[in-house]
């Protein structure tokens, strides 16, 4: 159920975003159409590893990948949402929502499922909140590097810009390591209500 729902909403997204890049193209209008090609790729990549791997998916961190597409690309960019200010500061509050989800799914892989029950909810909570905030720092690093090295304007507002990317960043992972946590406790009392029975 989870890999029919992965590729229909991937599939929606880049039928979607190939209509935008013809019809923008034939428009004339090039950068939209550059946009709209650019989203035909990265909404493939869930579609192609559902319909050729045996990956296992973990479908919030799907759809907020493709929520975060949508915003970022179609609205922000195609659209020129980002004009509004307040654009970019709510899609880096997504991006940390993702990242989160992100965090979650690589802890699933990671630990085995045995061991689950004796890993504190902290840990947890403080792993989500962790990645989220790195991919933040990280993704300033760039857009830093890009500027100094490529004389480009990512950081179009400086430091005040970038601490408040960062402060989105984190309370969107914030908002996904507080519900991990509360999960994760209502899973381990439930486990201790109700063992297993070998």
């Amino acid at each position: 159920m989870k890999r029919i729902t992965v590729i229909t909403l991937s599939g929606i997204y880049v039928v979607f975003m190939a209509i935008l890049a013809f019809y923008y193209f034939k428009n004339g209008e090039t950068y939209k159409g550059t946009v709209a090609i650019g989203g035909i790729f990265c909404g493939a990549i869930p579609l192609l590893l559902a319909l050729f791997t045996k990956l296992q998916f973990n479908l919030p961190l799907v759809i907020s990948y493709l929520v975060f597409l949508v915003g970022s690309q179609y609205l922000g960019s195609i659209l020129g949402w980002y004009r509004l200010g307040w654009w970019d500061t709510f899609i880096h509050f997504i991006s940390g929502i993702l990242l989160a989800f992100a965090a979650i799914a690589l802890y699933e892989r990671m630990i085995h499922r045995e061991a689950g029950s004796e890993i504190s909810p902290w840990i947890i909570f403080w792993f989500t909140l962790s990645f989220a905030a790195l991919g933040g720092v990280l993704w300033e690093v760039y857009e830093f590097s890009c500027d100094q090295l490529f004389d480009m304007t990512l950081q179009g507002g400086g430091n005040e810009d970038t601490m408040i990317d960062l402060i989105s960043d984190t309370a969107g992972g914030l908002v996904i390591a507080i519900g991990a946590e509360i999960r994760t406790k209502l899973k381990l009392k439930s486990k201790k209500q109700f063992p297993k029975i070998d």
